[in-house]
């Protein structure tokens, strides 16, 4: 599915100059069609899978409790 830069800004929540400057840059695939460009909105789909995965192995690590150190001597 093609969305127009518009639509693509808003859906990422930034701002439309933002997206054709990383659109310039190559960073975002996108498909000029002779008026504007057109930008295929599934690619971003393995980028929010990832930050899922990311923000999951983060919480993960949070819950972990922190393991006693070896070197603590006691202080008898």
């Amino acid at each position: 599915m093609y969305f127009t830069v518009k639509e693509v800004a808003d859906y990422l929540s930034m701002s439309e100059p933002i997206i054709l400057h990383l659109v310039h840059e190559g960073k975002i695939r996108a498909v000029h069609d002779g008026e504007q460009f057109v930008i295929n909105i599934e690619q971003f789909n393995d980028h929010f899978d990832q930050l899922e995965k990311v923000k999951q192995i983060i919480d993960e690590w949070k819950q972990e409790p922190i393991p006693e150190d070896p070197d603590v001597k006691d202080e008898d």
